[in-house]
């Protein structure tokens, strides 16, 4: 994986909107092989080809949410980090992402509720130009006074 910042907990009294964090990662078919294992999501379209290239992606597809998880990655280790809880996340799925496919996950803040410690994430997932997976995630962010 291709990081741009190191791991770790930007806290709720840092952050400031326009952050933005990511990651790069090349999608295996031994991410999609696993991601199906662990999820029990054995979708053909995911795992054999023959049956995928009668399919309207003409190919293999990886599952979305392993797209997606690569978000949660960015939220739970970089922005804002580790101790950071999920609310809720919005994900609209614009384009499949191949095995091969290197996916950059990027996270941007849109808004931070101090009061109640919530910050509103934008959430996306490229490949090259291509905007494969959009969304809005809500968290609650560490703080530097609690925990």
């Amino acid at each position: 994986m291709l990081d741009n910042l190191p791991r770790g907990t930007i806290v709720i009294e840092d952050l400031e909107v326009g952050m933005m964090r990511y990651l790069q990662k090349v999608v295996t078919d031994e991410d999609i092989e696993m991601f199906a294992q662990v999820s029990t999501d054995r979708n053909p379209v995911h795992l054999d080809e023959a049956y995928a290239q009668d399919t309207i992606f003409e190919g293999r597809i990886a599952h979305g949410m392993l797209t997606a998880g690569l978000i949660s990655a960015v939220i739970g280790e970089q922005l804002p980090g580790h101790g950071t809880v999920y609310l809720g996340q919005t994900l609209k799925f614009m384009a499949p992402v191949r095995p091969g496919d290197m996916v950059r996950a990027e996270v941007a803040v849109e808004a931070i509720d101090h009061a109640k410690r919530r910050v509103t994430l934008a959430t996306r997932c490229l490949v090259g130009d291509t905007v494969v997976l959009k969304g809005e995630a809500v968290v609650l962010a560490p703080s530097r006074k609690f925990d």
